[in-house]
């Protein structure tokens, strides 16, 4: 679900950035959360990957940080639909989060 918010909010920012007329056409801000929302991607891929569980930790924290971050910056920028899409990131991130742990990507055969 995290990958998913990530790829949309990115897509959400690049139609954004590159369409005439959106009022935040080739902007600094918009480029931000280009970038964010590509190292959401990375980070929700990392975090599929990693076997250590303070690794997980870790990353959930960073994701979780990133995730509010960029939808402040959506906020800003006024795209909500990108702060939606980070809403659903965040609400997968909980969910896998206070999931058991039986029922985690690795214990899937």
């Amino acid at each position: 679900m995290l990958l998913a918010s990530a790829i949309a909010g990115l897509a959400l920012a690049l139609y954004a950035y590159f369409t005439p007329l959106t009022g935040v056409t080739g902007t600094l801000g918009a480029l931000a959360v280009i970038v964010a929302c590509a190292v959401l991607a990375v980070l929700a891929l990392a975090q599929r990957v990693s076997l250590k569980h303070g690794a997980r930790v870790t990353l959930r924290v960073a994701i979780v940080l990133l995730l509010l971050a960029t939808c402040f910056a959506a906020l800003l920028l006024h795209r909500w639909w990108i702060c939606v899409a980070m809403g659903v990131g965040l609400a997968g991130v909980v969910v896998e989060t206070v999931r058991p742990a039986g029922t985690s990507h690795t214990a899937r055969a």
